[in-house]
């Protein structure tokens, strides 16, 4: 018991410390400049440490001063279990509510037997992780999946 605490414990400190570090990142003047030129992000993730990655780029770019008008973080894959009301996640990602835009695929719901009621609030299922990446990049977003 004491053993999957401390390993917990180090692994969300490996985790924050990893996000921290990320938004300490300096970007190069003309980085910043050339980003400005598209304001619009979306990260496709699948894992709780590529939702963590995704917000420390909103940081890392909100840090250096890049303008962000829309960012989204399209979530597919099992880590939709994490997504449901009470968890840690929906407390980790309360600060991010008015500034990120997370969607969730209907299909990963359904693998993982995850309802819409069950999601926290401030989610938004989409059809497809896929179909919305296409829809995001014909609308000119910067996406990583």
């Amino acid at each position: 018991m004491i053993k999957n605490t401390l390993r917990l414990a180090l692994i969300f400190f490996c985790l924050t410390s990893i996000q921290n570090l990320l938004a300490q990142t300096r970007l190069e003047n003309q980085t910043v400049t050339d980003l400005n030129k598209t304001p619009n992000y979306a990260f496709g993730v699948s894992d709780e440490d590529g939702l963590r990655g995704a917000l420390g780029m909103y940081e890392v770019l909100i840090s250096n001063g890049v303008q962000v008008e829309n960012f989204e973080i399209i979530v597919k894959g099992p880590v939709v279990k994490t997504m449901i009301k009470g968890s840690q996640l929906e407390k980790d990602l309360e600060k991010y509510r008015e500034k990120v835009r997370i969607s969730i695929c209907n299909i990963a719901m359904k693998r993982q037997g995850v309802a819409e009621e069950d999601l926290f609030p401030g989610l938004t299922v989409v059809e497809t992780a896929t179909i919305r990446m296409l829809q995001l990049q014909a609308l000119g977003y910067n996406t990583i999946q």
